[in-house]
């Protein structure tokens, strides 16, 4: 399979490189700036918003790993992905975005978020937000073959890769411990599973250790 991965640079961009060339994927890493990717067969040096319906012919599937923090920045998560959605309207090639963990929900009835719980940590909560708008509008997308894919709370950068997850959709999943945590190496195994043989067309899913 061929894979693009657009901003590449990133912690977790790096690890789904890395895991699906490990795989035998031929991955393209896009990048803003001039780097090595581990894994990735061809580096382009292109900003995401300055990316064109050619640059993302005969990809089997593209991943958004785009991230954003600070105030100024955090609506492009939205306008980065939709921008992508644009140039791959009416296609057969999968988007798969890297989302967050705050919009996923707390009840059966959907009704709260988790970044709307009291609990929430005050200083994720813009990223959160943003991060659902970003869903909020791919929700509306039905031109695209999008898979919005969460996290666990407990995104951890440097956790070990056991092999080893649990897939869940709208709602927080916990494992038999009771801990939503995975690592970003599970998370790319993961991803890279998804991007396989997955079949989650147009949902959010997330990914939990086992």
């Amino acid at each position: 399979m061929k894979i693009a991965v657009v901003a590449a640079s990133g912690k977790a961009g790096r690890k789904i490189v890395a895991e699906a060339a490990a795989r035998g994927f031929e991955v393209t890493a896009f990048v803003r700036r001039a780097t090595e990717i581990d894994g990735a067969a061809k580096v382009v040096v292109k900003d995401i918003l300055a990316l064109e319906k050619s640059d993302l012919e005969n990809f089997d599937a593209v991943v958004d790993a785009f991230g954003a923090w600070t105030p100024e920045t955090l609506p492009l998560h939205t306008t980065t992905s939709q921008h992508l959605c644009d140039l791959l309207n009416g296609t057969d090639t999968r988007l798969l975005i890297v989302g967050g963990a705050g919009s996923l929900y707390v009840d059966k009835e959907h009704t709260t978020q988790v970044f709307k719980t009291p609990e929430f940590p005050a200083d994720y909560f813009p990223t959160a937000q943003a991060q659902a708008n970003e869903l909020d509008e791919l929700r509306k997308r039905n031109d695209v073959k999008w898979t919005f894919v969460s996290p666990a709370a407990d995104f951890q950068a440097d956790g070990e890769r056991t092999g080893k997850y649990l897939v869940g959709g709208e709602e927080l999943t916990l494992n038999a411990a009771g801990e939503s945590v995975i690592s970003y190496a599970d998370y790319a195994l993961a991803m890279v599973d998804e991007i396989s043989g997955g079949e989650h067309i147009k949902q959010r899913i997330c990914f939990v250790k086992a």
